[in-house]
């Protein structure tokens, strides 16, 4: 089995490979099918918003001796029992976290009492916070719009930097593809999507296009010249830039997956650290769809584009219809008419067409006798001999 090295290496020379563009309908409907499923998410379950986006009162009760959910959810109905159930969550080993729809300051004195009663802990322990409505939609309006900017700038990018639009299209659509599937997983997990939680997009939307470019710029460089190639097609020229990039894809995937996945598994499951968590669940999926998205996705669609050009068609045609006729025997060569020639004289074949070997054409001259023999000479008057 070959190591790692020696298969990175085969990808870059073309001598092994992955055949993405021929293969791009199953990427299609691999990447259709996961974003489907997080749009279904998306509409029936929706996203567990934190309280920076919907408003409400937080309470935080520390160093307590049990991180039971029971206290805290008396606490919360005693004050108020007709309210939206309280969300509660455990902050590391000692701590609880409470939220609540927005309370009156005197509901907020209220419940920070029965929490403190409730866990056993002094009053000093309980901390509380609220975040209003209106602030709540400015941040939401704020992070939408610096998602609509970020969108509209790396296309605007992309189209100067690659002088086509098709880039730019087929790497939005990777973007895209990254952001609804990593959301889809937040509505999956249940996890907030806090503040935290944009910016983990921003950043996974940054790595995603990073990827894409790389892949991008190693096409360009390919196919720089392909009008003039008879043989290689723009595809293929394409997908073995798509394989030159492959290993350079996964290691640097690999590198970024591993912090993130200790932030994500150590720091947030284990040590129940919740801004972690919303930052690190971000990170990690939206790193896997981008590194697919960049390889899988993006490539094939720009490909897909480009084949409807006139000039790209054109030459498909003439490097396919060169290979159907290089495959076809040639007739009429002369080294073969040779080697074909019988040793008696018959009839050679080039092609299976029959070339008769013509004899040498006689010169008039009589054969000079065999070894040892004369010639009679005719007598000269007297007697001598001519």
């Amino acid at each position: 089995m070959p190591s790692f090295s020696q298969l990175g290496n085969d990808l870059y020379t073309g001598r092994r490979g992955l055949d993405v563009m021929r293969t791009r309908r199953t990427w299609y409907v691999v990447a259709s099918l996961l974003v489907g499923l997080s749009v279904v998410l998306l509409l029936t379950k929706g996203l567990n918003a934190g309280i920076e986006f919907r408003g409400g009162s937080e309470f935080r009760v520390s160093n307590v001796t049990t991180t039971s959910q029971d206290p805290a959810e008396a606490a919360v109905r005693s004050v108020v029992p007709d309210g939206e159930p309280p969300r509660i969550s455990t902050v590391g080993d000692n701590a609880v976290r409470v939220q609540t729809e927005q309370l009156s300051q005197q509901q907020t004195d209220a419940v920070a009492k029965a929490l403190a009663e409730g866990y056993g802990v002094p009053a000093g322990s309980v901390t509380d916070s609220f975040v209003g409505p209106s602030w709540g939609k400015d941040v939401t309006t704020n992070a939408l719009t610096g998602l609509g900017i970020f969108v509209v700038l790396a296309a605007v990018v992309l189209a100067l930097y690659f002088r086509t639009w098709k880039m730019s299209v087929a790497a939005l659509v990777a973007l895209v593809h990254d952001v609804v599937i990593t959301a889809g997983v937040y509505s999956l997990s249940g996890f907030e999507v806090t503040p935290a939680t944009v910016i983990g997009f921003l950043t996974i939307l940054g790595y995603s296009l990073y990827d894409t470019v790389v892949v991008f710029d190693k096409i360009r460089e390919n196919t720089e010249h392909v009008l003039s190639s008879s043989s290689k097609t723009f595809a293929e020229a394409a997908n073995l830039a798509v394989n030159q990039t492959l290993v350079r894809s996964i290691n640097t995937s690999v590198v970024a997956l591993l912090p993130v996945a200790s932030i994500l598994f150590i720091g947030a499951l284990l040590l129940g650290a919740g801004t972690l968590r919303d930052i690190s669940l971000a990170l990690f999926v939206g790193i896997m769809a981008g590194t697919y998205s960049s390889v899988f996705l993006a490539p094939p669609l720009y490909v897909q584009m480009r084949e409807r050009e006139p000039d790209i068609a054109r030459q498909r045609d003439k490097v396919l219809a060169r290979r159907s006729g290089s495959a076809e025997p040639t007739t009429g060569s002369t080294a073969a008419v040779a080697a074909g020639v019988a040793s008696d004289g018959g009839e050679a074949t080039s092609g299976g067409t029959a070339t008769a070997v013509l004899e040498r054409p006689s010169t008039g001259r009589t054969p000079r006798p065999p070894s040892g023999g004369q010639r009679s000479q005719p007598r000269r008057p007297g007697g001598r001999r001519r």
